[in-house]
């Protein structure tokens, strides 16, 4: 789409009278709090205010309107279908553009017409079906339904409901079938939430691919046998991919045709439910992958056409398409389609117990251009002004006031390239509201080191600065490599360093060669500098934490609908024989020394040496002391690392270590003790010996009083 921000400078200053920043600054409660963190936005003082009075506007509408936003977002309680106390169903719709409503299904022997819907006013049909003689309901659990739309040039349309909560596909069925989903014993949750985690740690999952066999793994499997494994992991967070129903098994999640319905392929509603009731019983935070960026333009079984017309829930025009995604985009000034979309939010949160969201496709949302052939320099005039799309915006907003006002430990984290300024800022300062960005550039950087340089031509001082270029106050979430790197067509960190050898050589039977000894050990060092240095939280992509051998493609044409790709095999970290077992290890006890120590929640880190030469990077956060030599060949004894700690240290990680497959050439029982003696800008330092590709993280054990 468009290539990760990297910021260019201050930006030229744009006008901006006093008059202007007076009246943003009184507009905007917590302005001055943003301009005084990053006084080059005060030119765009009214940008921010005009953001702000929108979505302040919009929220003032939805009270007088709506009784709130509280109430606004439960449209899951009245659109769709309900059953209600006496046993009868009432079913509401929004079809502005149809001509008439109807409900038909199995209960009705699929007579298209013997139960019309009631024009309201504002596009909105509603029907109510009595219950029979018996009290029973007409239309039972898991029978089949269909909306009938009569548009306004008399073609007669099935669709299912926006508001389904349960769609399945049958056999060799191109189109999915709405099923009612009203189960006599709802999955009743056990468990409270876990509290908010200081430093996040997030396993990307996806829950069809988590089998070692090929094919669609369940919702059951994936509790039973893959939350152990996170766990064992010290991963505190899972982030579900592909959840939202998507008819394409290979667009990853990415084209959603039913909103509100749990993806079926992998089981049930209730069975979704006990696997995040079961995380929360780990401690585990579970976030959805949420896709509110744009549409599938599937028409039978999806949003698109819902009522006959083009636009519904989506812009008329141009405007309404992605072309290079083919789907559609939200008209997020719609009144309804801000309630579809806020409710939808809350249902994931109420329904399923979410602790939270990333939401995709922010680049696409907040950009007329969407991003699509944009280098994003970091000049700040590139996100304010008329690119801007902020109806998105305000709909953001809204979305994020709505999750943290429900539930104020819940997390979101957005997905933009762009790097926009205050989009993790609080609303109250004119910023969009999230909580984490995703730092983007920085598997970018990973790659392109591994793919166009030499070892001894990677830049120390450019890596620090990719991994440490994050505005200030608004938090990241870095990763070395996420779902994108493990696709087909690209490659993982694993792949690019040792490639085919991954086949033959991970015998622990057989020697190291050396592209194995060196994947190996830069696999590590890589993951834990961007763990350290690069964010606030850190993400893995399931797999790519031990070097997963395969790369992930999802059955379509061009494989022969094949699954064997789309799988994880967790098992070969199981075999003793193997090394993909020691960088398993490494992760897990990266993790859980994270946990004890707290870097992610800790200060930004202070780097005291980037040395082009020696290709060691040396930094302190969270009263650790980090040492990386990426050298490919020198070791160093008696390598002086200034710190601002007195005392005695000992080595608390060491990728050398035998467990990690690394050589063993560091004693763990030597103690380090720091002198009065400044080193790069430091009080302290010591002498420490650091082998080649070997990174070492040192506690202070003993400090004077």
């Amino acid at each position: 789409m468009a290539a990760p921000a990297t910021p260019a400078g201050p930006p030229a200053p744009a006008e901006c009278s006093e008059e202007a920043l007076a009246s943003a600054l009184a507009d905007v409660p917590e302005l001055a709090r943003l301009l005084e963190v990053d006084p080059y936005l005060k030119p765009f003082a009214p940008d921010f205010q005009r953001r702000y009075k929108r979505f302040n506007q919009t929220l003032t509408s939805i009270g007088e309107n709506e009784g709130g936003i509280d109430k606004f977002s439960r449209g899951y309680e009245s659109f769709g279908i309900h059953r209600c106390a006496d046993g009868g169903l009432y079913c509401k719709e929004w079809a502005p553009g149809a001509e008439g409503v109807f409900l038909t299904g199995d209960f009705n022997d699929w007579n298209p017409f013997s139960y019309p819907y009631k024009k309201l006013d504002f596009g909105k049909w509603e029907l109510y079906i009595p219950p029979k003689q018996n009290r029973s309901v007409l239309v039972p659990h898991g029978s089949k339904l269909k909306i009938v739309i009569r548009s306004k040039s008399g073609e007669i349309l099935y669709r299912i409901s926006p508001w389904a909560k349960y769609v399945t596909r049958e056999g060799g069925n191109v189109n999915y079938d709405w099923t009612h989903w009203d189960p006599e014993h709802p999955y009743k949750f056990k468990h409270s939430k876990p509290k908010k985690p200081k430093g996040l740690r997030i396993y990307e999952s996806h829950v069809g691919i988590s089998s070692y066999e090929g094919k669609v793994a369940s919702y059951k499997h994936f509790t039973c046998n893959v939350l152990p494994r996170i766990k064992d992991l010290g991963y505190n967070c899972i982030q579900l991919m592909a959840i939202m129903e998507h008819a394409y098994y290979a667009s990853f999640g990415y084209q959603i045709t039913s909103f509100f319905a749990a993806s079926s392929r992998y089981g049930t509603p209730e069975e979704l439910k006990e696997l995040v009731d079961t995380a929360h019983s780990m401690g585990i935070t579970v976030l959805l992958d949420v896709v509110h960026s744009h549409a599938s333009k599937n028409s039978e079984d999806g949003l698109n056409m819902f009522d006959g017309t083009e636009s519904c829930y989506f812009h008329y025009g141009p405007r309404g398409n992605h072309n290079l995604w083919d789907s559609r985009l939200f008209a997020y000034s719609s009144w309804e389609v801000l309630r579809f979309l806020l409710s939808n939010i809350r249902w994931w949160l109420e329904e399923y117990g979410f602790d939270g969201f990333r939401f995709d496709g922010v680049t696409s949302m907040v950009y007329h251009h969407h991003g699509i052939g944009q280098t994003f320099s970091g000049d700040y005039h590139e996100y304010f002004g008329l690119q801007v799309d902020e109806e998105a915006l305000t709909y953001l907003m809204l979305a994020n006031h709505l999750i943290h006002t429900l539930y104020p430990d819940s997390i979101t984290i957005a997905e933009d390239v762009s790097g926009m300024p205050a989009l993790c800022s609080p609303i109250s300062q004119g910023g969009i509201g999230f909580d984490y960005r995703l730092a983007m550039a920085i598997p970018d950087k990973w790659i392109q080191l591994l793919k166009e340089f030499k070892d001894e031509d990677w830049n120390m001082g450019n890596i620090v600065y990719t991994l440490t270029n994050r505005r200030h106050l608004e938090k990241s979430i870095a990763y070395a490599e996420s779902h994108d790197q493990a696709l087909v067509g690209d490659k993982t960190l694993a792949f690019w360093l040792m490639d085919a050898e991954m086949y033959t050589n991970m015998s622990v039977l057989t020697p190291f060669t050396p592209v194995i000894d060196r994947g190996i050990q830069l696999h590590k060092m890589i993951r834990l500098i961007t763990h350290t240095l690069g964010g606030e939280g850190y993400l893995n992509f399931m797999g790519n934490e031990f070097g997963h051998p395969e790369w992930l493609d999802f059955p379509r044409k061009g494989n022969n609908e094949s699954y064997h790709y789309a799988r994880r095999q967790f098992h070969l970290t199981d075999d003793d024989l193997l090394r993909y077992k020691f960088l398993n290890n490494f992760d897990r006890d990266m993790n859980k020394l994270e946990e004890k120590c707290g870097w992610l929640s800790a200060p930004q880190a202070y780097v005291s040496e980037k040395h082009e030469t020696n290709k060691v990077i040396a930094f302190e956060r969270a009263g650790l002391l980090f040492v990386f030599n990426f050298h490919p060949s020198k070791s160093y004894t008696d390598y002086r690392v200034g710190t601002t700690l007195p005392g005695k240290f000992k080595i608390v990680l060491d990728s050398d270590a035998a467990e990690y497959g690394g050589h063993q050439r560091l004693d763990h029982n030597t103690d380090f003790f720091s002198e009065p003696f400044e080193h790069n800008k430091h009080p302290c330092s010591l002498l420490v010996y650091i082998p080649n590709r070997v990174a070492l993280i040192l506690q202070n054990v003993d400090p004077p009083n």
